[in-house]
């Protein structure tokens, strides 16, 4: 079925408080979208991010992000003032994140409401512990994450950082209370989450999920598992991911983060795998899985490299892994990542998934070859984008390619002239005409915006994932031009969805 969504990260809401959050400014946003006639809202991934504050290397692959709960609704429960809130600095609440701030003001905040709350030894609290398994781990790698200042467990005492059984007792019980926070801040994260996705599906509208293919080192998952990953007797990475050298990156992309142990998963059934998208299909309606290349074949770097060129392929899972995920869970409604070079195998291995790939605007300009991404060569089990969070805004994009692409653009949308005041429509039409199922939009283009509007800039540190929406968001005339748009290409969710407000 033909339809159409929107991608917008959760940290770029209008919301108050330095970032973006599940408070009215989301709730609004999903009212936004039905207006406009959308079936889908897409966000980034929400689990809690460290340094760098990237969305892809989070703490936990199952804990949520403690940076998108909404401070007003605990005021409401009475364990936060208005008051109190007003000594935190939180940043400019109209600009751009403040990571740095948000990080002392928001966590100071949240301490606080739990301090005045006696949620820990309410049954439901104690019940969503008991329910979700992966919780102890999490809170418990937290607290004593916090007692080392922060420190990836890396850096640890041998003992704690090896889990021996009598560390792992003795700093429970030490730091009880920082593990109760921890507990704490997933119940009302999960509570909140629950109830605007709740709202989301009422109106029609089914939430994307994004999830990294890898986690990260610092995290959890490989504490608390070191077995999954590609580790040496000391724990520490013996290779990890990354991008070879291409016509992009002369050294190529060296992510860091810990390979799995591929064997060990398929001795287990791919069980962690499993409780994973278990949890995902919790989370979301559908889920777009990053990397998908690496199922197939994984690029392995030697740890300690500084650069991507010393790496190898190595061969993935292949199909085993989702037939596997498909016994126990059934069909899955998974968007594939496989953009970049893509070889037949991964090709293959799509094809036997049924998972429809991802097709991108901005790539398929490239005057000195054919393009897979030009329009005329989608097939209908794809998702097309004008650009993702990896790309600039189509605005911004315009003005950075060369003359040559330039007039490839104009010829191939057959435009003497491009306006390049509204040159985004064009290419928001362009996609939403394509044949291709699915249709997700950046907010950046329909809001017409430039380079500013970026939300990330791969291989990059610093000033990304910082974007946020103004306030006033769509107007009503964008949103009726979004609503007539997806009428007229046949992207309505049901045809009573179609009729004029």
């Amino acid at each position: 079925m033909r339809a159409s969504g929107v991608l917008m990260p959760i940290a770029s809401l209008p919301s108050k408080y330095g970032i973006g959050c599940f408070d009215k400014a989301a709730y609004k946003f999903v009212d936004t979208l039905e207006q406009a006639k959308q079936s889908y809202w897409q966000i980034l991934p929400i689990g809690p991010t460290g340094y760098g504050d990237s969305p892809y290397q989070s703490f936990s692959t199952f804990a949520g992000n403690p940076y998108f709960i909404d401070l007003n609704e605990l005021v409401e429960k009475g364990y936060l003032s208005k008051r109190s809130l007003n000594k935190y600095d939180f940043g400019d609440n109209d600009a751009a994140i403040d990571y740095e701030k948000i990080y002392y003001a928001k966590f100071a905040a949240l301490r606080e409401a739990f301090d005045n709350s006696d949620v820990v030894n309410e049954k439901e609290f104690k019940d969503f512990c008991k329910e979700n398994k992966w919780l102890d781990d999490y809170a418990l790698y937290m607290a004593v994450k916090n007692s080392f200042g922060g420190k990836s467990f890396a850096l640890w005492d041998d003992d704690i950082r090896t889990r021996q059984p009598e560390a792992v007792k003795e700093y429970r019980s030490k730091y009880k209370e920082d593990y109760d926070f921890y507990c704490f801040l997933q119940y009302i994260f999960f509570d909140q989450w629950n109830r605007l996705k709740a709202y989301a599906n009422e109106k029609g509208i089914s939430i994307i999920g994004d999830i990294p293919i890898y986690v990260a080192y610092d995290s959890a998952d490989c504490w608390a598992n070191p077995e999954l990953f590609d580790l040496d007797e000391e724990r520490n990475p013996i290779e990890v991911a990354g991008c070879p050298p291409d016509a992009f990156s002369a050294t190529g992309q060296l992510w860091g983060n810990p390979l799995y142990k591929w064997d060990y998963h398929k001795k287990t059934g791919y069980k962690w795998w499993i409780e994973r998208i278990r949890v995902c299909y919790q989370l979301y309606d559908v889920i777009r899985i990053d990397h998908f290349r690496g199922f197939d074949e994984y690029y392995a770097i030697p740890f300690g490299e500084e650069t991507a060129v010393k790496g190898e392929w190595k061969k993935g899972p292949g199909i085993d892994l989702f037939k596997a995920i498909e016994k126990k869970l059934g069909k899955m409604r998974i968007i594939a990542e496989d953009l970049g070079f893509i070889t037949d195998t991964v090709r293959e291995l799509l094809a036997e998934t049924g998972f429809p790939g991802m097709k991108v605007l901005q790539f398929a300009f490239d005057s000195r070859e054919e393009s897979d991404y030009l329009p005329h060569n989608y097939t209908a089990n794809s998702v097309v984008y004008t650009g993702t969070h990896d790309n600039d805004t189509i605005q911004g994009w315009l003005k950075t390619i060369s003359k040559e692409d330039l007039k490839m653009v104009k010829d191939y949308m057959n435009l003497p002239k491009l306006d390049k005041e509204n040159a985004h429509w064009d290419f928001i039409c362009m996609a939403m005409r394509s044949v291709s199922d699915t249709c997700i939009i950046p907010i950046q283009d329909y809001l017409g915006l430039g380079s500013e509007a970026r939300i990330n800039t791969p291989s990059t540190v610093g000033s990304n994932w910082t974007w946020r929406m103004d306030k006033k968001g769509l107007s009503q005339k964008t949103i009726k031009k979004i609503a007539q748009i997806t009428k007229i290409c046949g992207r309505c969710r049901e045809q009573e969805a179609c009729g004029e407000d």
